[in-house]
């Protein structure tokens, strides 16, 4: 009773906010949390070093291939109720993957969260864009949603690494039950809904875009592992490619597509969708390696591991409030590109790393400069993906926003555990380890200077309000 008096006195629109960062805060960390728990997984369920990878890839890629489609259920069926089953889905998932007795067990949990985040994630953008209109109050709320799908990945190392060396890595995946509970219960008061619409799944653009997505992932994936060169790497990249580009002959000729492709007419929006996808995948390959760094080579305990990164999620989050005020000064194209520079510089800094390198000022204060150059891209990078957006679209464009953010972290890791393996990172010796990590690394950087060259050279524009928007009315 207290809790919903107290409650009563915010303001909906600030219960809202607050409920939307929650949940994707939990969905975004929960791709990071196990990294720093590995070893004890591996200890306590026998897993495989192969056999290992897919803790963390079961669940994102059922994340990543299935977006879509709960974003389009969102749009036809209520963005409120499709939230609700979404995170009912992922908490029932969580407490029976903590259970978990064995390695099928695990994964085919991790898998079932990566559904029901798919299902969650895309309507929590979509809610925020109706509630908050164009303007001030938008660009508050899209830089805090942003700073939460940055700072989620450092934050799931942290707390990944807290609960493992205090209680177990069981309670990385139990911690969702509770807060899933509290969003649930709550959100039928206080989330706004959309009624259902009229109009049918595009089944045959969904099962064309999940199986191509997935088998592409899943490509890189298993070329980390068997090189490019494995007939099962060449199928899975050829397939996915045949199937994405079906694809997109579906989506053309679909009444009611599942992603409608006039989203893509605008240069910003869709620089917006490649330029995140390029930044996230050389941040999460970054948090990777950098994790393998200090526990392989200089001994930290996983709680240790998961406290480095604490200097860039405190810097993420202190500059909340100040990236939409340098925004509107300084204007949107000029601090996206100077964030992504930022970030890039310190990756490659980091990347300089060898087995003596002390934490400050080699490591730490370049991941402080990380933080600050990505609390202004992705701050940047989400307005521009939903700028223009009418209703009808905001969940297709808010599940392309979660699309690309997952799909980066999966592909980045992937291709760079490729680069790292051929660096000699499997040969034994601290020093050939480190070695093979700073390449990496700067694979990592390249990513993140990349995404700066789509930002330029592709979304470049004196605002992006004056990119056309798409129609609210048309059916999505």
């Amino acid at each position: 009773m207290p809790l919903r008096l107290s409650l009563l006195r915010i303001a909906p629109s600030t219960v809202v906010l607050g409920l939307i960062l929650t949940v994707q805060l939990m969905i975004v960390l929960d791709a990071s949390i196990v990294i720093t728990a590995l070893p004890a997984v591996e200890h306590d369920l026998g897993f495989s070093p192969t056999g290992l990878s897919w803790v963390q890839n079961a669940y994102v890629l059922t994340f990543g291939g299935l977006l879509l489609l709960g974003a389009r259920a969102g749009d036809l069926l209520g963005r409120r109720r499709v939230f609700m089953a979404g995170l009912g889905l992922f908490t029932a998932a969580s407490l029976v993957g903590g259970l978990a007795q064995s390695e099928a067990w695990l994964l085919t949990a991790r898998a079932v969260q990566g559904v029901g985040a798919a299902i969650a994630a895309p309507s929590t953008l979509a809610l925020l864009t109706t509630t908050f209109a164009e303007g001030d109050a938008r660009t508050r709320a899209v830089a805090l949603y942003a700073s939460a799908s940055a700072a989620g990945g450092s934050i799931g190392l942290l707390l990944g690494g807290i609960l493992t060396d205090l209680i177990s890595w069981r309670y990385g995946l139990f911690i969702n039950v509770p807060i899933g509970l509290t969003v649930i219960a709550l959100a039928p008061r206080f989330l706004p809904d959309t009624e259902p619409r009229h109009g049918h799944f595009d089944l045959a653009g969904a099962a064309a875009s999940v199986t191509g997505m997935t088998a592409i992932v899943y490509g890189f994936i298993r070329a980390a592992t068997d090189g490019w060169g494995d007939g099962g790497t060449v199928i899975a990249f050829a397939g996915g490619v045949l199937l994405l580009a079906a694809f997109l002959l579906i989506e053309r000729r679909a009444e009611q597509p599942i992603t409608p492709l006039r989203l893509f007419a605008s240069r910003t929006r869709a620089g917006a969708y490649v330029a995140r996808m390029l930044a996230v995948a050389g941040m999460f390959s970054l948090f990777f390696f950098l994790t393998q760094y200090l526990q392989g080579v200089r001994g930290y305990s996983p709680l240790e591991a998961g406290v480095a990164f604490l200097p860039m999620t405190l810097v993420l989050f202190a500059l909340v409030r100040v990236v939409p005020r340098l925004a509107a000064r300084l204007g949107e194209m000029p601090l996206m590109a100077g964030g992504l520079l930022l970030a890039a510089g310190g990756a490659a800094w980091i990347s300089q790393i060898d087995p003596g390198t002390a934490f400050f000022p080699g490591i730490g204060v370049p991941l402080l400069i990380m933080g600050a150059g990505m609390a202004a891209a992705f701050t940047t990078l989400t307005t521009a993906a939903i700028a223009g957006v009418g209703d009808g679209d905001a969940g297709a464009a808010s599940g392309l926003v979660n699309v690309t953010h997952q799909l980066g972290g999966a592909i980045g890791v992937a291709v760079l555990v490729t680069v790292f393996a051929g660096a000699g990172g499997d040969d034994g010796s601290a020093a050939q380890f480190a070695h093979a990590l700073g390449t990496a690394l700067t694979g990592s950087a390249i990513c993140l200077g990349l995404s700066l060259l789509v930002a330029v050279g592709v979304m470049w524009r004196p605002a992006f309000g004056r990119e056309p928007a798409t129609s609210a009315t048309r059916p999505a």
